[in-house]
């Protein structure tokens, strides 16, 4: 199962996600589930970083985990609220789509 965790700050902007995991819907390679949730996150470290010029803390470490966080001084901006929050629509859509498969979460930082 692939676990996110759509992180928000203290004053509910979205601050940081992180992915773990597969979504096992099928093979490796075939998993389009799994495709579709690493697509989602790797769209929004490009939006942020190449569209909106954002300084993004991201590791993509093991195969199936990527973390992502923007700076506070960027949440307010209307170009970064639009990418991540229909990016964090996306993944909670495709959780309720195959609920057996991704889990997201929101949490709160502790700023």
């Amino acid at each position: 199962m692939v676990e996110v965790v759509l992180r928000e700050d203290s004053r509910a902007r979205l601050s940081s996600f992180l992915a773990r995991g597969h979504a096992g819907w099928a093979d490796s390679g075939s998993d389009v589930v799994c495709a579709a949730v690493s697509a989602l996150l790797q769209a929004a470290w490009l939006g942020l970083t190449e569209h909106a010029g954002v300084d993004v803390d991201g590791s993509r470490r093991n195969a199936g985990d990527l973390e992502l966080r923007w700076p506070a001084a960027v949440r307010e901006r209307d170009d970064v609220r639009a990418i991540v929050t229909t990016v964090a629509l996306s993944l909670e859509r495709i959780a309720i789509d195959y609920p057996q498969h991704v889990r997201v979460r929101r949490e709160t930082d502790r700023e």
